[in-house]
């Protein structure tokens, strides 16, 4: 039950910050395809915000990637894993998938914002990449809290 529990955990991490990206970067592709088309030469700072709420998913991914590697799955000897330490990894896994689930659309709406600005002025896309990176701080941070919980639990 413990391993299951763990693997819960790491679906979790995967499912919640990728549907964040997933919404995020469609918020941000749908804003900037508008912006595209009124002046196709500043595509490149467009798909920059585009892409910033693509990293939750990405974050996501890691805090996956260090649970299987924690329970064993990844060499392909699964560790016993007791149900109570199951539930410790599974909630562990918490902080990056909400985190990331959240601050992936927030950090879109921040980029459509940043869209609508160097619509009128494009020296202002580094301020703009600025601003929706400053969401991408909290992402960052539930990613850590996720490896470290993690790292801090022993099994067997």
């Amino acid at each position: 039950m413990g391993l299951v529990l763990a693997i819960i955990g790491a679906a979790a991490s995967v499912i919640l910050a990728g549907i964040g990206s997933i919404l995020g970067v469609g918020m941000a592709g749908e804003a900037g395809a508008g912006v595209t088309g009124q002046k196709s030469e500043i595509f490149g700072k467009v798909l920059l915000l585009q892409a910033l709420p693509a990293t939750q998913g990405i974050y996501g991914f890691l805090g996956c990637f260090w649970v299987l590697l924690k329970v064993g799955l990844l060499a392909g000897n699964p560790l016993e894993v007791p149900t109570a330490i199951g539930w410790q990894i599974l909630l562990s896994c918490l902080p990056v998938a909400i985190g990331g689930l959240i601050s992936a659309i927030y950090q879109a709406r921040v980029s459509v914002a940043g869209l609508h600005m160097i619509t009128k002025d494009e020296s202002t896309a580094g301020k703009g990449v600025i601003m929706a990176a400053m969401v991408e701080t909290y992402a960052v941070l539930g990613l850590l809290a996720t490896i470290l919980l993690i790292n801090g639990i022993k099994i067997g």
